[in-house]
């Protein structure tokens, strides 16, 4: 494995949160999901309810992370590229994930998991970023 795809899996394993998106009647979609990172690849965890996990299985897809809105002034952003799969993850790797939100748009969260094995690894580095403060409005 090259040298950025073995940085760009250590970076993921840093933040536990990414994006998935993949195309649904040819339109593009994304949706947040909970991810770690599992043997060169990264498991998904994501609400049943949406019924995402139906288009993404069998399906290429884009996965994204990155610590862009933490402040760090040295910011990075890591994509995969790569087809996913429905999986049962063992009872261990599952606690790995820890506890799932309880609400997913005001339904119990109901989990459903998908592996997705890289293709292609894509790292960018930004440095001096700016720091970012929302202002309230009055």
């Amino acid at each position: 494995m090259l040298s950025d795809d073995l940085r760009a899996i250590e970076l993921l394993s840093r933040t536990p949160y990414g994006r998935v998106s993949a195309s649904r009647r040819a339109l593009p979609f994304t949706t947040v999901t909970r991810h770690l990172v599992v043997d060169g690849g990264l498991v998904l965890r994501l609400h049943r309810g949406y019924g995402y996990h139906r288009h993404l299985d069998g399906s290429v897809v884009a996965y994204e992370a990155d610590n862009a809105d933490t402040g760090a002034s040295d910011a990075w952003t890591v994509q995969f590229t790569g087809t996913a799969h429905v999986v049962t993850p063992a009872p261990a790797e599952r606690a790995l994930f820890g506890r799932t939100p309880r609400l997913a748009d005001g339904v119990p969260f109901d989990p459903v998991f998908l592996r997705l094995t890289p293709e292609f690894v894509t790292l960018h580095r930004l440095t001096d970023v700016p720091v970012f403060r929302y202002s309230e409005s009055a």
